[in-house]
């Protein structure tokens, strides 16, 4: 897979609907970020699933589960208690969480959850094969994301 600059994905996430920018940004992941199987975004205020693109069908409660699971990677009471330390411990005072990004792997696949910078409720969730390049997953999904929060802050 070739990298993707951001003026390839401006056109195709321009001004549209949210729920149109959500569903594009999960196809925009799951067609520029290597080895991809599956992209989604979670609204962190409601712990929903907002949209998801895989390539096989999974049942709706292993998909409930990663909306779940990605909450609590972000937001579970320990991790909101060593953000708070961590944050009194740099001196930042700003309202934002601390953990942006977070990888995972596990025996087969590559978990990349990506916190929306303009909008901290919005986490972006993208599943690789193993195999997948860590920098080119990271970068990729970093250019997706980046548009989407244009797109969100537009």
């Amino acid at each position: 897979m070739t990298a993707v600059d951001d003026s390839d994905l401006s056109l195709s996430l321009g001004v549209r609907s949210t729920s149109k920018l959500v569903g594009e940004a999960v196809r925009q992941f799951r067609a520029h970020v290597p080895e991809c199987v599956a992209s989604g975004l979670v609204d962190m205020s409601t712990g929903m699933l907002l949209a998801v693109d895989t390539l096989d069908d999974h049942p709706s409660e292993v998909l409930d589960l990663l909306a779940a699971a990605t909450f609590d990677l972000f937001q579970g009471r320990n991790v909101v208690m060593i953000e708070d330390i961590f944050k009194a411990r740099r001196g930042v005072q700003e309202d934002r969480h601390y953990f942006q990004e977070i990888l995972v792997n596990s025996d087969h696949l590559v978990h990349v959850f990506l916190r929306s910078a303009v909008n901290q409720d919005i986490v972006a969730v993208v599943v690789c094969r193993k195999s997948a390049n860590t920098g080119m997953l990271f970068a990729q999904a970093r250019i997706v994301m980046k548009q989407l929060d244009a797109g969100l802050d537009g």
